[in-house]
């Protein structure tokens, strides 16, 4: 592991090498996976009860050159339990378009750019609360913006990235998806919550 001179005692990067050692772990709590728009209203409603939460979204992957797929699924997470949005089978509603343009809900994830870009191919709407962890990594004096090496460094385990390029449009999502889907938004508040730690 890497250490800045100006920090001496502040580890602030890790190698691949070093996060194949520590323990492999996923998000244990209540996963609640959200596939009929009537919902909508009733999670979100949770979801409005907090301030931050942790955010991602996965789409389809595409190997065909110029073909991009719409966004399949946005992960919400709370610190014991996660939502797992289906868009493409609940579509963009209200309470969907609310929670994005919420400013009162900061929404914490990695590649949030990229999320949003493809989130407003569904529908317009004007996003607000989003926090960008990697900035806030970079910003503390750390030289890895990834999700895996931010988890890695800042929480002590490691996560499966297995399912990353899996059919996020399948009909019905495996285990392993769930699993992985979850873990990312889940990492994604615990990161939040270090960095917001580590800044004060």
């Amino acid at each position: 592991m890497k250490e800045k001179t100006n920090h001496p005692n502040r580890i602030t990067t890790i190698s691949h090498e070093e996060i194949s050692t520590l323990p492999l772990k996923s998000f244990s709590g209540k996963i609640v996976l959200v596939q009929e728009h009537s919902r909508l209203h009733y999670v979100f409603d949770e979801i409005k009860e907090h301030n931050v939460i942790g955010f991602d979204t996965e789409t389809r992957p595409s190997f065909r050159k110029g073909e991009i797929n719409k966004v399949a699924l946005m992960q919400v997470a709370l610190r014991e339990k996660v939502f797992l949005c289906r868009l493409n089978q609940t579509g963009i509603h209200q309470p969907i378009i609310d929670f994005l343009e919420s400013e009162q809900i900061q929404k914490a994830g990695v590649g949030i750019r990229d999320d949003l870009h493809a989130l407003r191919k569904l529908t317009h709407f004007s996003p607000a609360g989003f926090t960008e962890l990697a900035s806030m990594a970079r910003q503390s004096g750390l030289e890895v913006e990834s999700v895996k090496k931010l988890t890695a460094l800042l929480l002590g385990f490691r996560i499966s990235k297995g399912a990353q390029t899996s059919n996020w449009e399948a009909t019905t999502l495996t285990k392993k998806q769930i699993e992985y889907a979850a873990t990312d938004a889940w990492v994604c508040l615990e990161i939040y919550k270090k960095l917001t730690a580590v800044s004060k």
